[in-house]
């Protein structure tokens, strides 16, 4: 294909790409269902914060084992059964033994870190070198064996905590023209909050996991979108983080200029507590080298209640196609930051970005080919060396591969036909036109941030015709390789809606000190209660 002709309908008609890489009172219908029973059994340590844990473990009155015990006891009784969120691809089978060898080193007062001893999750494109496999949902690399754990794993095993498992997701990242969250290893994760409605993204296991208690925090990857659509579909927090701060070695990335990976967890503070122990050098990654003088040793010093006085912020309008029903959690936005001390200018615009698009897809089509084939050279025990030999894995196993969706945008990017000049060209223009976006309206009105609205209310999952897709914000923070990050602000109904806040490189403290404030004054987040439908029947006795 021409890489000229290439535009956002084109994009769009292969799978929802640019989505992947991606409590108001009711509006809607009446409630049609009740909680899923298995989601009343109680669960002692439900909604718990890693502080929360900590100060338990630290008293005696836990230990990492009887956690760890806990949310595999759960995994099991309500994602391989009870509602099958289907968040959870394995479970790591050394998961205890890691979490008894913490506790032995607590007992000898040795404590690593705030992590010691949590347990959380890894996206499927997160090499482990233990016995889970690392396939990003396909079974094209089952049985492969990876030369050595990721950069994000190995820091948080360093950091104490325990990788309790891998977290479904849209295969592939959602590149091979998936328009669901599904992947042929796990099958179709659902939304805890209503199981008929999506998780979105393709970091949708570590979102719906999260949300659901099966896990503290989790990790996911974010090119356009993948880390913070889905943690406000599943009612959690989610940072992208500027390109750099956090290493990509050992990473099934889809885009090395731009792909980055986020913590996400339940709380502003979690994900601060998770972001310290994941950013450094790592010389596996030369991006890393960025970092230095930039990254925050523990980020928590920056959670501040009244964090958001004297700040200037801008409301972003122009992505956000919602209905009217979308618009009442988003009108206490305003009010709130005002309450909070910030001045607030109602409307700004990003001057150009749906202009981002066609050269950002450009850029991630070239990448993307490259990228496959530098991770999977590395890997023994498979013969899958390329995307040609995942097209041509998928075609000979259809039955399993290619049951709900085709792979039309694998074999657009197979077939590419972009240059290196044109490559470039198109990595610089998008770069160009999203920083200045971003950039532009934060001067003209002396901005700390801009707050957007972060995605629509989550859309009903269908396999059979695909989803209906929104770009929600998404689009300028990720081209221009800056940070966002999504916080609760409330419900349509039982549908979790969130906030974007988004500033410059680097500035992740100033996101995580509003967002902290935000969320500590809004209090938005509840518990999913895993409803079988809603908004789909509504009948009045008569």
């Amino acid at each position: 294909m021409d890489s000229q002709t290439i535009d956002r309908r084109t994009f769009l008609r292969y799978g929802a790409y640019a989505t992947a890489m991606t409590a108001a009172a009711p509006t809607l219908g009446s409630i049609a269902s009740v909680p899923h029973a298995a989601a009343q059994a109680s669960f002692e340590w439900e909604e718990a914060t890693i502080a929360d844990l900590q100060a338990a473990m630290e008293s005696g009155a836990l230990t990492a084992l009887v956690l760890t015990r806990a949310f595999i006891g759960r995994i099991e009784a309500m994602d391989f059964s009870g509602p099958q969120l289907n968040s959870v691809i394995e479970v790591n089978p050394d998961a205890e033994a890691i979490a008894s060898t913490l506790d032995e080193e607590r007992t000898a007062g040795q404590v690593r870190g705030p992590l010691h001893g949590i347990p959380v999750l890894l996206k499927d494109t997160m090499a482990t070198d233990d016995r889970m496999e690392t396939t990003a949902g396909s079974q094209a690399l089952l049985g492969s064996k990876v030369p050595r754990d990721s950069g994000v794993a190995m820091k948080l095993r360093e950091a104490g905590a325990v990788i309790l498992g891998k977290a479904n997701m849209g295969e592939w990242s959602m590149m091979r023209n998936v328009q669901t969250s599904w992947s042929a290893r796990a099958g179709q994760c659902l939304n805890p909050y209503v199981l008929t409605r999506t998780p979105h993204g393709s970091s949708s296991g570590s979102a719906a996991a999260v949300s659901a208690n099966f896990a503290t925090g989790a990790l996911g990857g974010d090119f356009f979108g993948s880390v913070v659509n889905p943690a406000a579909a599943c009612g959690i927090v989610g940072i992208r983080p500027t390109h750099g701060l956090v290493t990509q070695s050992g990473v099934i990335i889809m885009t090395h200029s731009r792909e980055v990976i986020g913590p996400m967890c339940r709380t502003v503070a979690d994900v601060a507590t998770m972001l310290g122990a994941l950013v450094g050098v790592d010389p596996l990654d030369p991006a890393t080298n960025k970092s230095v003088g930039h990254s925050q040793a523990d980020y928590r010093e920056f959670l501040d209640p009244d964090g958001l006085r004297g700040a200037r912020i801008g409301i972003w309008r122009q992505a956000a196609h919602f209905g009217d029903h979308f618009s009442h959690p988003f009108a206490n936005v305003i009010p709130a930051l005002r309450d909070l001390g910030a001045t607030v200018v109602e409307t700004i615009e990003i001057p150009h970005w749906q202009e981002i698009f066609t050269p950002y897809f450009q850029m991630n089509w070239y990448e993307c080919k490259r990228d496959l084939a530098r991770y999977l050279s590395g890997l023994a025990n498979t013969n899958i060396r390329n995307l040609a030999d995942i097209i041509a894995f998928n075609d000979e196993n259809a039955d399993r591969e290619l049951t709900w969706a085709d792979q039309g945008l694998f074999e657009i990017i197979e077939s590419f036909g972009a240059t290196r000049p044109e490559y470039l060209d198109a990595l610089r223009t998008s770069t160009q036109l999203a920083r200045g976006g971003i950039s532009s309206p934060m001067m003209q009105h002396r901005l700390d941030a801009i707050v957007a609205p972060t995605v629509q209310a989550p859309w009903t999952i269908d396999l059979v015709n695909g989803d209906t897709h929104d770009f929600g914000s998404t689009g300028p923070s990720q081209a221009a390789g800056w940070p966002s990050l999504t916080v609760p602000v409330g419900y349509v109904g039982e549908l979790p809606i969130g906030i974007t806040f988004m500033a410059r490189a680097w500035e992740e403290p100033k996101l995580l000190q509003y967002a902290y404030a935000f969320e500590q004054h809004v209090h938005a987040r509840h518990a999913p209660k895993f409803l079988d439908g809603y908004g789909v029947r509504d009948f009045v006795a008569r």
